[in-house]
């Protein structure tokens, strides 16, 4: 993925992402569908100087590719998820 800027739409917010951030310090995000895992933890960890331990990514029935961002202990998700003004 060569334009780091765009690969991240916007952040996913509901009841299900807010109980994830909350039980399992991980943020939901709506990615651009060419995405890999490995583009999505390295803009994130760029863009946020956070550490991730794991990205796992789906696409809904929408045909967005939805990218569940499990950080790495001794960061939170609350926190990062301020500072994107969602929470």
């Amino acid at each position: 993925m060569k334009d780091a800027r765009n690969l991240i739409i916007r952040v996913h917010f509901s009841e299900k992402a807010s109980n994830l951030m909350d039980r399992e310090n991980v943020i939901t995000l709506i990615v651009d569908r060419r995405a890999s895992k490995h583009d999505v933890k390295r803009v994130f960890e760029d863009l946020f100087q956070v550490k991730v331990e794991k990205v796992r990514t789906l696409i809904t029935s929408r045909g967005e590719k939805k990218a569940y961002v499990k950080l790495a202990p001794g960061f939170n998700a609350r926190d990062v998820a301020t500072r994107l003004g969602v929470v």
